[in-house]
């Protein structure tokens, strides 16, 4: 799948950026396996690479993990060097640059997209004592992890707060790709949506871009002219908040808090927070004990959650989903809890069950609520 046209990356560490070329840009209960890794010796920095798929700026999705990287440089200080590749596109551009990574003394890369699966394990195969991480895949490798957090958690309770603000009964939802990992997202928010208000409609249009600001805001004026007053996303970067204020309506952030782009308009941000994850990998490699495993953490190990709700949100809203919140992490509830319809009626899910990590991990359907028709997947 294509994430972007053009854009030029760069190699940059804490002592700043470096362009060094142009490339295309394009962008989902363990399973353990011994490590090959060998601890790092206590006067060597363990060398740390980063490669994204948009810029660091975006204030979305890429920008989250550099936030994250930032946070294991100021918890490990001296025992880490960190180097990241930003607008790296998927395929053989990906693969160019986690192999340079690796010949460059890296012993530890995450690969922050998951377009980026098939080139991570391709160059792993090729340096068996470097230590690779990937974000939202789902193939590991001896020296390859998986990891990605519960979005369906935080989207969850944003869809809450949809349902209570909209007036229209329509609301607009901004996917890039049609994946697993997006359609989710979107199924989550959409239970929200029906806990709070079952009239309720959420229409999906597909920007087919992972950041593009241009777009995003296209998309986001297209939904607008549907009679959306209320914009949730899943895409990186402020552009449809930054709409919505114009517009006088609602949205919600992804990724990062993105209050900052519309104060009145911006409801609230379903969030991620890498730190502790990387800090806690790269701790691993250097002290030998890092093992290959699935990483699949939600709100209760501090992964996602929702950034600090508008006080517009009537407190009665704000208390309804706090209380869900807490459910969550106490694990008395979740977002995919049967019973679980499609939008044709047929039931997924039936009353009593959950929908299991195996089935949001292949998840190609849209939950009931959901307006518009289902594109096949480009990935």
């Amino acid at each position: 799948m294509k994430r972007r046209k053009f854009f030029k990356y760069g190699v940059a560490t804490s002592a700043g950026l470096i362009f060094v070329g142009c490339v295309k840009s394009d962008r989902n209960s363990p399973s353990q396996v011994t490590v090959p890794a060998s601890p790092v010796l206590a006067k060597e920095p363990l060398q740390v690479g980063f490669v994204y798929i948009g810029p660091v700026g975006d204030f979305g999705w890429t920008y989250a993990h550099d936030l994250g990287r930032r946070e294991m440089e100021a918890n490990l200080k001296e025992k880490v060097k960190t180097t990241f590749v930003e607008n790296v596109s998927e395929g053989a551009d990906a693969e160019r640059v986690i192999r340079q990574l690796a010949l460059d003394g890296n012993k530890l890369i995450f690969t922050t997209s998951f377009g980026y699966m098939n080139p991570t394990l391709k160059v792993a195969k090729d340096f068996p004592q470097v230590v690779f991480e990937h974000c939202t895949g789902y193939k590991r490798a001896a020296n390859v992890g998986t990891y990605l957090g519960r979005f369906e958690e935080p989207r969850y309770l944003t869809g809450m707060i949809a349902g209570k603000m909209t007036k229209s009964n329509i609301i607009g939802f901004i996917g890039a790709y049609p994946i697993p990992e997006v359609i989710r997202g979107i199924g989550a928010f959409t239970q929200g949506v029906r806990f709070t208000n079952p009239q309720a409609k959420v229409r999906v249009i597909w920007a087919q871009t992972w950041y593009d600001p241009a777009k995003e805001r296209e998309t986001a004026q297209a939904l607008v002219s549907l009679g959306a007053d209320v914009l949730a996303q899943h895409t990186d970067s402020a552009a449809p908040i930054q709409l919505a204020e114009e517009k006088g309506i609602y949205a919600f952030g992804y990724n990062t808090d993105m209050s900052k782009f519309g104060a009145k308009a911006h409801l609230t941000s379903a969030i991620n927070q890498w730190g502790k994850f990387y800090t806690d990998k790269a701790l691993a490699v250097i002290n030998g004990t890092w093992k290959s495993e699935e990483v699949w953490q939600g709100i209760a190990q501090g992964f996602v959650d929702i950034s600090p709700m508008n006080p517009v949100i009537p407190p009665d809203v704000q208390q309804l989903v706090n209380a869900k919140r807490e459910e969550i992490i106490k694990g008395v509830s979740h977002p995919f809890a049967g019973p679980i319809k499609d939008q044709t009626g047929v039931i997924r899910v039936p009353k009593g069950k959950v929908l299991d990590d195996k089935g949001q991990l292949a998840m190609n359907w849209y939950v009931e609520g959901i307006e518009g028709s289902l594109p096949k997947s480009q990935s």
